[in-house]
């Protein structure tokens, strides 16, 4: 493990907050001595924590002071309220005092004990707390992210669905040739208008630098009728062409031919 794997592990906080075995707290010590990038990162996480006791700090019931002073008083009744010992010779009373007084100083280490275990469990659950919205900001980033995806499909999606609803539009399919018998096509030609779509989904991925490219029959003599992206999938206008008897699609390379690749031709289709 790196400095860094170290660093990221938890140990350092986990030693704050005094949740780490008598082992880890050693080694940790050990390597703050010898590596000045764990210990800054032990001085930064420390300080972390710190400010974030601090900011959530939660502000004690104003009756508080009172009922522990209460407490104190009514502790100090009781010793009061005990039978009076015999009085014993001088080097007694040394005794007696010794034996009174760590008893109140023990009562004092059981509220500072407490008030330590008090902070040490709220800086742990704030830092759990953190992790948590932390985690939850992660969440809906993705969520955000996914809708926005399933928006720009929905969007593509009614704006094919415009185009294929339109009356004037001509559907002419295009089978593969024999080489690509699984090839499929479907060219969108809008009689009015005579621009072109194509819907080309059922055709192989076009390998790294090359491209499908349209082509349309036009008294005989193949005419570029643009190339192929996916993002122009039926949506986008690849061409007008005002007349042709058929359709077909090449492999070229990327950027397209001026005349089509007869050998990669895919599918062709009659109008």
């Amino acid at each position: 493990m790196n400095i860094e794997e170290y660093i990221s592990s938890g140990i350092l906080e986990s030693y704050i907050l005094g949740l780490a075995s008598p082992e880890e707290a050693g080694i940790l010590e050990c390597v703050m001595k010898n590596s000045a990038e764990v210990r800054t990162a032990f001085e930064e996480a420390q300080k972390t924590l710190e400010d974030l006791a601090t900011a959530q700090a939660v502000t004690p019931p104003n009756d508080l002071e009172t009922k522990i002073w209460a407490k104190i008083q009514q502790e100090q009744i009781v010793e009061q309220t005990k039978p009076i010992i015999p009085e014993e010779p001088d080097h007694k009373i040394g005794e007696i005092t010794q034996e009174i007084y760590p008893n109140k100083a023990i009562n004092w280490q059981k509220y500072a004990i407490a008030a330590s275990v008090l902070f040490l469990v709220s800086i742990a659950g704030n830092f759990f707390w953190i992790n948590d919205i932390s985690n939850n900001k992660k969440e809906i980033a993705q969520l955000q992210t996914e809708k926005k995806s399933q928006d720009l499909a929905l969007q593509a999606s009614q704006e094919k669905l415009a185009i294929l609803s339109n009356p004037n539009i001509l559907t002419v399919p295009l089978k593969g040739v024999e080489k690509y018998p699984d090839s499929k096509a479907i060219v969108y030609w809008d009689k009015d208008s005579k621009n072109v779509y194509l819907n080309a989904e059922n055709l192989p991925k076009a390998p790294e630098g090359m491209q499908y490219q349209l082509w349309a029959l036009v008294d005989g003599k193949p005419v570029s009728a643009g190339m192929y992206s996916k993002e122009k999938d039926t949506k986008e206008i690849l061409a007008n062409i005002p007349k042709a008897q058929a359709f077909a699609i090449t492999l070229e390379k990327q950027g397209g031919s001026t005349v089509p690749t007869m050998e990669n031709m895919f599918v062709i289709g009659n109008i």
